[in-house]
């Protein structure tokens, strides 16, 4: 990235209009000269720092959110889909996995550090780890930790990650955690990803998000 900051120019620029003055104050186009010279400071102070960035930020849900839609999941020999209902804040995150019908199957809290699960009959299971206590408990891993980065079209902070963008300077590709994340499409107005692909190994997540909700 190159940056160009007005701050390191501002200065040297208006030593030299200031000796400029004093040695042609009495020139009839001296006058017209200074004002060039201040139109161009002017121009450098508001402009600030100017930085090339590599996409473009999509707008939408902040560091708290709650989406709802459509999940199916594919390990192995084994296949299953549904219902997703997921409400996320830094500190925690309460995730409902269900039937079409709306049949609760598996039921993701996480405080912290600590995540629990509860199955359809109310089996409790708890790990600090929750893509191995979903791939222990259910068969397949969740990667909850990089997940509410990755629906909102970015990647996760503080892993490496390979990026790949499309014409409209959205994600169209991301592996990061061992994880391939293909952004299949996005909402026109919120420049959200809408539908994604999430593979690993054999697992295939393929997830639709029917509604966003932004929290306070």
């Amino acid at each position: 990235m190159h940056i160009l900051c007005a701050d390191a120019i501002v200065p040297c620029v208006f030593a030299d209009s200031v000796d400029i003055w004093h040695e042609h104050k009495d020139s009839p186009g001296t006058v017209a000269f200074i004002m060039r010279y201040a139109f161009f400071l002017s121009c450098l102070l508001f402009a600030g720092c100017a930085a090339i960035e590599p996409l473009s930020a999509p707008t939408g849900p902040g560091d708290s959110f709650g989406l709802s839609g459509r999940v199916a999941v594919k390990y192995g020999e084994e296949a299953v889909s549904g219902k997703i209902s997921w409400q996320h804040e830094p500190a925690s995150d309460d995730l409902l996995l269900s039937t079409p019908l709306g049949q609760g199957v598996a039921h993701i809290v996480r405080r912290d550090a600590m995540v629990s699960l509860t199955t359809s009959d109310q089996k409790v299971y708890q790990a600090s780890d929750v893509e191995g206590l979903t791939e222990q408990v259910l068969g397949w891993r969740l990667p909850l930790a990089g997940l509410h980065d990755w629906v909102r079209g970015r990647a996760a902070a503080g892993a490496p990650a390979q990026i790949r963008a499309d014409g409209s300077q959205h994600l169209s590709e991301l592996r990061q955690s061992g994880w391939l994340v293909e952004f299949q499409d996005y909402d026109a107005a919120s420049g959200l990803p809408v539908r994604l692909r999430l593979s690993r190994e054999e697992v295939e997540i393929r997830l639709v998000i029917d509604n966003w909700r932004s929290e306070p």
